[in-house]
């Protein structure tokens, strides 16, 4: 029989997660103040990029005493230069429960073959934080950008441990309560939860990484982009905006603005809202339907950006089939672009609900996953 499609469409259909939808007064001629063919080094590309530190602490509440820089390769790097120039002192417990902290355990085991233990966990459970031992350093995603899995809180986390903290958060910055004092470098990029462009990584220092930056040096050399200290000293001049290679003045215009509509929003909080009725909406859709459920097995550990689900009907032949086909008919019909999960991720849906995307499309697009699976039923039942 004939499946009656949706009235209504979401406004905006973007829901990647990464890069992610820009903000929702976006325009392009409110980047007409970029400094332009400009030095980046001239005091307007000096002053542009502090801006956007002393923006990024403002919202996201970062203390007094921490280090925020803007670093070149987006999330990536940051993490990067951190695991390269900070671990190595003692040993290390890597964290994986997706695939990019996989990566990041593969970059130490078998790049830094440093001693390292390693933590994992399948897609939709995580490591129990309270096993872990902090005093070696623990490297760790915060928001498992591919399985829709967080870390709840920080409570696990010694006040007095010896070990270092590296948290991958890429996907929390902005959308998530953060607890600084317990995370000793943080990373994350403009992409994300403000839409921003990609290329820029954020790197935040507490004192205490700071202190190992200064007091060791690792075994193995450094490129110049991971190159934090010179004669023992940190260089603060990356921490003020005398950025290590060149930044894109379009790429932080564009950064600046969305910190000025995150501010117009609430700042954090109204950040962290947006994203919560964003996914509480899928939330409740899954739980009202018994074909599609969250990827996340404990609804404690939820992510409220990159929201996973998986597909849980019997009559489903082949489950990668199946998702593939149910994203592709979302695509073509223009009312959600992106929507497949990660490729090394289970099969099913990934849905960005970050601050940018407004509820309102997300209402939208949950009546045309539910046209779009039982169109696929019948098809494959026709195909039969």
């Amino acid at each position: 029989m004939a499946i009656e499609a949706p009235a209504s469409r979401p406004a905006n259909p973007r829901f990647s997660s990464g890069p992610c939808a820009k903000i929702p007064t976006f325009a392009l001629d409110k980047l007409s103040d970029a400094a332009l063919g400009r030095s980046h080094r001239a005091a307007i590309g000096k002053e542009k990029l502090k801006a956007a530190i002393d923006g990024t602490a403002e919202i996201l509440g970062i203390p007094a005493g921490y280090k925020v820089g803007i670093v070149p390769a987006s999330d990536t790097g940051a993490v990067e230069m951190a695991m390269w120039s900070m671990l190595g002192a003692r040993k290390a417990t890597m964290v994986a429960w997706e695939s990019f902290g996989a990566g990041w355990v593969t970059d130490v085991v078998k790049q830094l073959k440093i001693d390292a233990e390693v933590k994992e966990a399948g897609y939709g459970e995580i490591v129990d934080f309270a096993e872990l031992d902090f005093d070696t350093d623990v490297v760790f995603t915060w928001n498992g950008t591919t399985s829709g899995v967080r870390v709840p809180n920080g409570d696990a986390i010694p006040a007095d441990r010896a070990g270092l903290t590296i948290c991958d958060a890429t996907s929390a910055a902005f959308a998530q309560d953060l607890p600084w004092d317990k995370l000793d470098v943080v990373t994350f990029s403009w992409q994300k939860v403000l839409g921003g462009e990609a290329a820029h990584g954020m790197l935040v220092l507490s004192p205490r990484a700071v202190e190992r930056l200064e007091s060791y040096t690792p075994a193995w050399p450094l490129p110049k982009i991971f190159r934090m200290t010179k004669g023992g000293k940190l260089i603060e001049g990356i921490f003020k905006g005398e950025t290590i290679n060149t930044p894109s003045m379009l790429a932080v215009e564009d950064y600046l603005v969305a910190l000025d509509w995150a501010r117009s929003v609430g700042g954090l909080e109204g950040l962290i809202a947006r994203a919560d009725a964003n996914a509480q909406a899928i939330w409740d859709f899954c739980d009202s339907r018994d074909w599609i459920a969250n990827l996340a097995n404990d609804p404690a550990t939820r992510s409220n950006t990159s929201v996973c689900l998986k597909f849980t009907d019997a009559r489903i032949a082949d489950g990668a089939a199946f998702a593939k086909a149910v994203a592709k008919r979302l695509e073509k019909e223009g009312v959600g672009l992106d929507l497949g999960a990660y490729r090394d991720a289970p099969a099913g849906l990934r849905i960005w609900c970050g601050g940018t995307v407004e509820t309102s499309d997300i209402e939208a697009l949950l009546p045309w996953i539910e046209y779009a699976f039982m169109a696929e039923i019948e098809a494959q039942t026709e195909s039969a």
